[in-house]
Order: structure tokens, then sequence, then C-alpha cells
């Protein structure tokens, strides 16, 4: 009995440990790719806003050229060998180390090289680490209760990228002086947002690697167990019409995944262009956006629990393009924020029921190699939303146009999800 509530006690510290790596990690993607960093890169680096636009672009796609080619062999690698924590480990460094040097990005056109550079490799550990990440989570919760620990983990995500985000709006951007004698004529206000984030990253993500622990570890060495991770992957891909579900759900995952991560991207440059944002209204409007959409995480997991996940994306999806549309045409800046703020609800669910969806359909032996292909499917096309969004902008000389790629990528996600994928037994 006491042998039982000690691992129902272990269990539970894992499961929270697990969630406050999202909290952690969360700041990266809000504050430096959606919010400050991203507009403060196009608004005082790149030499116009339609040039900063496209240079973005260019690096959130090559880096995710680079994730979708290394994360299915990764996994794979990972579960030859058990060692999910080490990668995530090295991942995390390596978007940790990246996210602190972007302190020396400076307000000029001479740092546009050295700012793509080094956010590119933090976005790649970011997105690398989330492979490993995410396969631990059918290792410390049962089937039953994936969309419940998935959703609550997105929601603390996002509660953690609205609290760092809060602290850099009220403390450093805002901040009257500055603390720490920075400088405002050098943005040293803003760039501090680098090593801020890199900080909030390495505190939140320790327990993790204190308490969550490993299914097994096999000893092989680095060239065995690359031998014996890329085999396995060829053979999985061999035979994937064994796995017709999973295959019908990446090539969804493909199109619905670009069109978010483009939205996510674009959202604080499209706010400050189209609608002449400052960048202290985009961080008010991604700190109320963060809201919404982690309490919709939060809800919506008992959903996914309920009626299960691949409605649950069903809704979501559907919700996105719902209130996205509008988003194109409007004019008012009020009508901005009601809609903008609205839509953020469905954003946490489509996430975290993906997760959740996949973590039902892949089997257990290949579950980490399964998450390879998972975050395969969200980058294989990386490059198409960012690259069409900029191309159209500059194109059209138009931040609007640009922008219903997304809609358009969300809206064929959504129909093959519809039409092809089953609800897991």
């Amino acid at each position: 009995m006491f042998a039982d509530a000690a691992t129902s006690q272990i269990r539970s510290r894992a499961r929270i440990a697990w969630c406050l790596y999202d909290w952690g990690n969360s700041a990266f993607p809000t504050v430096i790719v959606t919010f400050i960093f991203s507009t403060y890169f196009v608004t005082a680096v790149a030499s116009d806003e339609v040039t900063g636009t496209k240079q973005w672009s260019w690096a959130l796609s090559l880096s995710g050229l680079v994730i979708a080619t290394l994360s299915p062999v990764c996994g794979a690698i990972a579960d030859s060998t058990g060692r999910c924590k080490s990668w995530l480990a090295l991942c995390s460094t390596l978007a940790i180390v990246a996210t602190g040097l972007l302190w020396f990005v400076h307000p000029t056109t001479d740092s546009v090289f050295w700012a793509l550079v080094v956010f590119a490799l933090a976005n790649v550990g970011f997105e690398m680490g989330q492979v490993f990440y995410n396969a631990l989570l059918p290792t410390i919760v049962s089937p039953r209760r994936f969309g419940r620990l998935s959703g609550w983990g997105w929601a603390l995500g996002y509660a953690g990228g609205l609290c760092c985000l809060s602290i850099a709006l009220l403390v450093f951007v805002e901040g009257s002086p500055p603390p720490f004698g920075l400088d405002k004529d050098l943005a040293e206000h803003v760039r501090v947002v680098g090593p801020m984030v890199a900080l909030w990253f390495a505190v939140f993500c320790l327990p993790l690697f204190l308490l969550v622990s490993d299914v097994g570890r096999v000893d092989l060495s680095m060239s065995n167990a690359l031998r014996s991770g890329v085999s396995s992957l060829i053979a999985t891909l061999r035979r994937l019409r064994d796995y017709r579900q999973i295959g019908w759900y990446l090539l969804a995952r493909v199109f619905y995944v670009d069109g978010m991560n483009t939205m996510f991207a674009f959202g604080g440059i499209y706010a400050a262009g189209t609608f002449g944002m400052t960048l202290a209204e985009v961080i008010g409007f991604g700190i109320a956006m963060n809201v919404s959409a982690g309490l919709g995480a939060a809800t919506f997991a008992w959903v996914d629990d309920s009626i299960g996940p691949r409605r649950t994306v069903v809704i979501a999806l559907s919700g996105l393009i719902g209130l996205g549309v509008p988003l194109l045409v409007i004019e008012s800046k009020v009508w901005f924020w009601i809609i903008g703020v609205s839509l953020g609800v469905f954003m946490g669910p489509a996430q975290a029921a993906s997760r959740s969806l996949m973590a039902h359909l892949a089997p257990v032996e290949l579950r980490t190699e399964m998450f390879g292909l998972f975050a395969f499917s969200g980058k294989a096309t990386c490059f198409m939303g960012p690259l069409i969004l900029g191309a159209v902008t500059l194109a059209t000389g138009s931040q609007r146009m640009g922008m219903t790629t997304v809609v358009i990528l969300l809206a064929v996600g959504l129909a093959i999800l519809f039409c092809k994928v089953r609800e897991p037994s």
C-alpha cells in the first residue's frame, strides 16, 4: 500500500515537472518568435518592414527544413536507445544558448545576418526538443488521460509565455527608466529579452530532468544507435501503409500546423504593419491572446478525453478558420482585438489535442519515432507558409493578402482530417 502511494506521488511529481517544462520553453515562441523579438527585428533591425518580413520568413523556413530532416531520424535513435532525456537536454541547451545570444542583435542592418542565424539555431533546438518532450507524455499518464495532461501542459505553457511576456513588457520594454542601466537608444531594453527568455527556459526545464525518467536505456554506441535508428525509420516508412490512419493524420498536419505556425510567427508583424500597433500594443495583444489560448487549452482538455482528440481538433480548426477570415477584411483596431483574442480560444486546443491524438495513434514500441514523424509533418513544408506569405506580401505590397495563405492552409488540413482520419479506438 505504501509502495503504491509512493509510486503515485512520484508519477504526480513527474507530471508536474513535465508541465513545468512547457511553462519554461513557451517563453521562446511567445516572446521571441511571435511578439517582441520578431517585431523588433522587422521594425528596428531590417531595412524596412516588407524586407524584414521576407527575411524572417526565410529564417523560419530554413530552420524548419533542418528540423524536418533531423526529427524522424533522431526520434528513431531515441527509440533504439531509450534516451529521450539526453536528446531533450542537448536540444534544450542549444535553444537556451542561442536565445541568449540574441542580446548581440543591435538596431542596425549590420546585425541582420547574425540575428537570423542565431534565431534559426535557437528555433532548431526548441522544435527538436519538442520531439522528445512529447514522447515522454505517454510514459507518465494513462491513455484515458492523454488529453487532460496534454491540455494542461499547453495551458501552463501559455501561462508561462504570458508571465514572461508580462515581465518583458512591464519591467523592460515599458520600464522608465529601464532597470540595470539599459540604454534605450541602443535598444538594450528590448534586446534583453534574449537573455531573459534563456534564463527562464533554463530554470523551469530543470524539474523535468530531475523527476521524469526515461522508459529504459540501451547501451549502444552512437554509431550503432544511428544505424539502428535509421534502419528502424526506413522499415517504418516502408510499412506506413500499415499505419494508414497515422499517414492521413500526418498529411493533414502538414497543412494545418503550417498554417498555425505561420499565424504565430507573423501575428505580431501583421498587427504592427496592417493596424499600426506599437510594440507595446502588440505585446498587450499577445498577453490577451495567451490568456484566451490558455483557457481554451485547459477547458478543452476535458473535451478531448470526453469526445476524442480528432473531434476536438476538428472543432478547434473550424473555430480558427471561422474567426480568421474576418481578420483579413476588418479595418478597426478594436475589432482586431475582439476577434483576435477570441481566436486564441481555439489555438490551444488545436495544438494540445493534436499531441494527444498522436499519443493515441502511435504504437508503443515506435512512440518517439512516431513523434519524430509528427514533428516532421509539422516542418516538412514549414517553408511553404512563411515562404508563400512572404512572396505574396512582397508581390502585392499587402500583408492582408499574404495572411490569406494561413486560412487556406488551415482549411486544407481540416478537410483531410475530417474526411480521412477516424477516432482512435
